[in-house]
């Protein structure tokens, strides 16, 4: 973990300010369409790994929240499924095609409602070499090997790791729904902000994409202002992660709901009846 990333992205997203538009202002609706299913919260789960993955998702089918898992064997997201929430599952770049495409297989047919890939994950931090995860080897993706998994996937395919309207347009151009914008909790140096990048992928790509923000939204404020930018759904991973150790499913639904509580309070007081109606020009840079 690279403590600069992470650092920049808190005091960039603490830069931005917010107008009130309270005059005339109507009670919000959260309602959220991703992939084919209804929400209540566009503020998603992100794609943790190593903890009681099954509780969070229960917590966040309580919350009304889209779930996304990280690492896990197939036994595990079978729990995670069970559960009845809706998943898209994130799958690492292993070095091993066939592991690939037996957990596309495995998520598909058990009822994922998408898959992924954390490009980002395939390269070591401080050389060019290929990362050992867990054991298992990775390998950074072709272009050929991608657009191979998107198609064989044939349910919505997404990239997380995605960082410049370069990838944006890549992804679109391999048949990727969407992009999941991350440095991977700081595994990437400097790196630009994901939420300094969504107005200029978005006017780039239009509604080509659906562009999801990971890292460093810890409120429903932090969501706004990413939604106000170009964001279609946000993650959050840190701040879930104490409630579901000391509280399991209750304190995820907890931690979920009351963002979803303050990002209607920022849409209430910005006139934004819905999360579509968020008027980017509300934003300010201090």
């Amino acid at each position: 973990m690279n403590e600069d990333s992470i650092k920049i992205a808190r005091e960039y997203m603490d830069s931005l300010l917010v107008e009130s538009r309270i005059i005339g202002a109507e009670r919000p609706s959260l309602k959220t369409e991703f992939c084919g299913y209804g929400f209540d919260t566009p503020i998603m789960t992100a794609a943790l790994s190593h903890i009681d993955l099954a509780g969070m998702a229960e917590g966040a089918k309580r919350a009304g929240a889209p779930v996304s898992i990280g690492m896990g064997d197939n036994d595990e997201m079978k729990r995670v499924l069970d559960t009845g929430a809706h998943v898209m599952k994130i799958i690492k770049p292993y070095k091993d095609k066939d592991e690939i495409l037996k957990r596309i297989d495995f998520a598909r047919d058990h009822g994922a409602m998408a898959v992924g890939m954390d490009v980002e994950h395939s390269v070591n931090v401080d050389d060019a070499e290929d990362s050992v995860v867990v054991g298992k080897e990775m390998k950074l993706p072709t272009l050929e090997e991608l657009r191979e998994y998107v198609e064989y996937a044939k349910i919505p395919f997404f990239i997380k790791g995605a960082l410049s309207v370069k990838d944006a347009v890549s992804a679109r151009d391999l048949g990727c729904k969407g992009i999941i914008l991350s440095h991977h909790h700081g595994l990437m140096r400097c790196a630009v902000p994901p939420v300094m990048l969504l107005p200029e992928i978005r006017d780039e790509l239009g509604e080509d994409l659906i562009l999801i923000v990971d890292g460093g939204i810890e409120s429903g404020y932090d969501a706004f202002k990413a939604l106000a930018l170009g964001a279609d759904l946000v993650t959050v991973g840190k701040k879930l992660m104490d409630p579901l150790k000391n509280e399991g499913a209750e304190g995820v639904e907890g931690v979920l709901k009351k963002m979803t509580g303050e990002l209607a309070a920022m849409m209430l007081r910005t006139s934004s009846k819905d999360v579509k109606s968020i008027d980017p020009s509300v934003i300010w840079r201090m």
